[in-house]
């Protein structure tokens, strides 16, 4: 069995992949802003392929302490690329997870290519972005294999409030009225379900893909439509003021797609598992 090293393991995502995937996992436990710690726990194992996960994630959290979030997303990375090199450890693959929020949203839809011009539009994808131009250049030098995964959106019913569809979700299960008034809602995300993620990733490692691959389901769907699907579970009314500024993230995932991968799960399924 093949070792894997992976940073960010008790996160939503981390923890699936742990379950999902068949790998002898080697967790980091330490402080990933802490040299020594990643230092040790990369020049005492050996591994086949590295999963980098660790990170701020939640874009509220990320706006209000952009300083520690920086440190964690981007020192964070740096503190794994400069050990890896430091000790000469040549992984098979790296992979490391970014994010659909390098890009800027559309204004129409489009599905956005990993060639497109990046412009974060949250402080979330600055940092990933800074993590992802760093893994470029180091890496490519010192001849490293590493993959950079830019995951569209996902969700999970053990995510906090923090994140989109659990908020949604809360709002209107905790309505003490039959009638629910939301706003904003008039935008289109791509959401890729984590066992589709975890297969996208299995088949990056296995088959040694290399450079910066969309992970998403190639489709949109509104936010306006996960609203009524929870409005029409709890019996609620919904009221809805329409923005006119419609935006849409998408991915063009035909890279990933080439490589004997496709996204299998409806997304409403998934939303049932909300309670």
């Amino acid at each position: 069995m093949l070792n894997c090293g992976i940073t960010g393991h008790t996160g939503v995502l981390g923890s699936y992949l742990i379950k999902k995937l068949k790998y002898r996992f080697i967790k980091f436990n330490g402080d990933i802003t802490n040299l020594k710690d990643v230092e040790k726990w990369i020049n005492k194992n050996n591994f086949d392929y590295i999963i980098h996960l660790a990170a701020i994630v939640p874009t509220i959290y990320v706006e209000k302490k952009f300083a520690y979030s920086k440190k964690v997303n981007f020192l964070g990375t740096k503190n794994l690329v400069d050990s890896l090199i430091k000790f000469k450890k040549k992984p098979k693959n790296f992979f490391f997870s970014s994010t659909s929020h390098v890009y800027k949203p559309t204004s129409q839809l489009t599905n956005l290519k990993e060639t497109d011009t990046v412009r974060p539009y949250s402080k979330y994808g600055k940092t990933k972005l800074l993590a992802e131009k760093y893994i470029e250049k180091r890496f490519k030098k010192n001849k490293i294999n590493f993959c950079i995964g830019r995951i569209f959106s996902f969700t999970h019913k053990k995510q906090s409030q923090s994140f989109i569809v659990p908020n949604i979700f809360k709002k209107i299960k905790s309505s003490k009225s039959k009638e629910i008034f939301l706003e904003n809602l008039n935008h289109n995300r791509d959401f890729v379900s984590l066992n589709d993620i975890s297969k996208a990733i299995d088949i990056i490692l296995k088959k040694s893909i290399i450079g910066i691959i969309n992970i998403g389901n190639g489709r949109k769907i509104n936010l306006l439509s996960i609203a009524k699907f929870f409005c029409k579970k709890y019996n609620i009314k919904l009221i809805n003021h329409i923005n006119k500024n419609p935006t849409y993230l998408i991915s063009n995932n035909r890279r990933l797609i080439k490589y004997g991968w496709r996204p299998k799960v409806n997304f409403f399924k998934e939303l049932k598992n909300f309670k």
